[in-house]
């Protein structure tokens, strides 16, 4: 709020929402995925196997930064672009992350950039990520996504999936399958998002939704509704949640850039697993790791060099 005008409390409050809606209940979360590589550890079995999976390839998208406006992805011609190189790389799917401060009229440019510049054989999504401002900006920006024939069209309107009404209105009018509930935080308001008829895909992350088991339960609920569920943003228990999944598609590798130095995808904190634009394989799949539990081993090495601060905790 430093140096905002005092006398914009619509914009202050719309702001704060949108800020707000990412952090509910985390906690639970990352206490849970604790838990389950403890018990990989005890059983010296990797998670995705007590989940009653098995290792096999899990087919990626290149899922992007947010737009910039000098440099990097800074018109719908960068992002065409970029997605040529990703489909170079051997990536079969795309997601475009617009604008913060959304245009219309841009986004829609880069919706058809994109797809005339890679052909039919890429997948490709849209994900505004909450930044349009109306409904009527909404079912245009949806109806570019018929146009080019994407895979799906995710989370447009600012308010972040809350009203299960506008959506349910915002499916009615479009052919592209919507992905909903980001911003929905646990099983009953994702089931509740489904039930009323809100998305055609429920979206999960186990550090925002009660961890490996909270996931686990909304990917059955979508089972059981005849809905797949997609997983947010890349880690190894996302690596391993998917892996154990049958109604899932794509792996996020998020969020990537054409820059190096702009890309946060490869910010790395394991010594012997990495994400990151070019963790793929040639088919454009990454892998569960094989370790007990999730497999990964953390570099205390890199946290303490780079830590700011902390404290220590003794019984």
């Amino acid at each position: 709020l430093i140096g905002r005008d005092a006398r914009q409390r619509n914009e202050i409050y719309r702001d704060l929402l949108f800020e707000l809606r990412q952090h509910d209940a985390l906690a639970i979360g990352l206490i849970d995925i604790c838990l389950w590589d403890l018990a990989g550890k005890l059983y010296d079995a990797p998670v995705y196997e007590l989940l009653g999976g098995r290792r096999r390839p899990l087919r990626a998208y290149a899922s992007t930064y947010h737009g910039d406006r000098v440099g990097g992805l800074d018109s719908a011609q960068a992002y065409a672009d970029f997605a040529v190189r990703c489909q170079q790389m051997g990536y079969t799917a795309f997601k475009i992350h617009g604008w913060i401060d959304a245009d219309p009229g841009e986004e829609i440019a880069t919706i058809h950039a994109v797809r005339d510049a890679v052909g039919d054989s890429m997948a490709l999504m849209s994900d505004p990520a909450c930044a349009i401002a109306t409904f009527v900006e909404a079912v245009r920006v949806g109806r570019a996504c018929d146009e080019a024939g994407f895979a799906w069209y995710e989370d447009p309107l600012w308010e972040g999936g809350k009203s299960f009404h506008v959506h349910r209105m915002l499916r009615e009018k479009l052919q592209t399958p919507l992905l909903m509930s980001e911003y929905l935080r646990g099983l009953m308001a994702h089931t509740d998002a489904a039930i009323a008829g809100a998305t055609d895909i429920l979206r999960v992350d186990a550090y925002q939704d009660g961890g490996i088991t909270g996931a686990m339960k909304i990917a059955h609920v979508a089972e059981g509704l005849g809905l797949d569920v997609e997983i947010h943003s890349h880690s190894p228990a996302h690596r391993h949640l998917m892996t154990a999944l049958r109604n899932t598609n794509f792996y996020e590798m998020n969020l990537v850039h054409p820059d190096p130095k702009a890309d946060t995808s490869a910010v790395n904190t394991y010594t012997n697993y990495r994400d990151g634009l070019d963790a793929i394989d040639d088919q454009g799949c990454v892998y569960a790791p094989e370790g007990p539990g999730l497999g990964a081993q953390v570099d205390w090495d890199y946290i303490h060099a780079h830590r700011t601060g902390g404290a220590v905790y003794e019984r």
